[in-house]
């Protein structure tokens, strides 16, 4: 586990001890493991609760299901993702189930239901690693995906770090983690003039 990095303010754990590996052992994830994971995304907030989200999912004990998810990633991901336990699709529905209109926070959402997901997997030992190189027509092709209602924004590789893996990505996990401080990006009603919670 990587060091936990120095926050300006005391933070929970689970925030500060969250991190992306690269490096994932082929450990089999247990069942209920996984399936707490995805509830945990269900509690996310979402516009009217709509939940616009799906995630498709494989782990390494389903094959022909895992090399699809494996394929809808660009090849710079899937040099390391392919050691993951399991891989997953991040899709949004474009309007809302509930009168048909476009859902312009759709994908905030989704990323919402994502962090949840990731702080309770934290939470048991795992780690997520959330991607934006992904091939979405190869995704609609492979797993077939409505194109008319559906949007594919990410992906995401799970599973428990790997502090013996090979050379090749360990210099990504073992580098400093940095965050940008509070008076770069918090400000008050003024777009700049920095707000008293920076």
């Amino acid at each position: 586990m990587k060091d936990s990095p120095q926050t300006e303010y005391p933070l929970h754990s689970l925030v500060v001890e969250r991190w992306s590996p690269y490096n994932y052992s082929d450990r089999p994830i247990p069942d209920h493991d996984l399936r707490a994971i995805f509830e945990a995304a269900s509690w996310a907030a979402s516009s009217f609760n709509e939940q616009p989200w799906r995630y498709l999912v494989a782990a390494k004990s389903s094959p022909a299901d895992y090399q699809r998810l494996l394929d809808c990633l660009v090849p710079q991901n899937q040099a390391w993702a392919k050691n993951a336990p399991v891989l997953a699709l991040g899709v949004v529905k474009k309007t809302f189930a509930r009168n048909g209109n476009p859902n312009p926070v759709a994908e905030h959402d989704l990323g919402a239901a994502s962090a949840t997901l990731t702080f309770e997997a934290s939470a048991r030992g795992l780690h997520v690693h959330q991607m934006a190189g992904i091939d979405p027509g190869k995704a609609h092709e492979l797993c077939k995906i409505p194109r008319d209602d559906w949007h594919v924004v990410t992906a995401l590789a799970i599973g428990y770090h790997d502090r013996d893996a090979p050379e090749e990505f360990r210099g990504r996990d073992e580098g400093a983690r940095t965050r940008n401080p509070l008076s770069s990006y918090v400000f008050s009603a003024d777009w700049e003039d920095p707000g008293p919670a920076a």
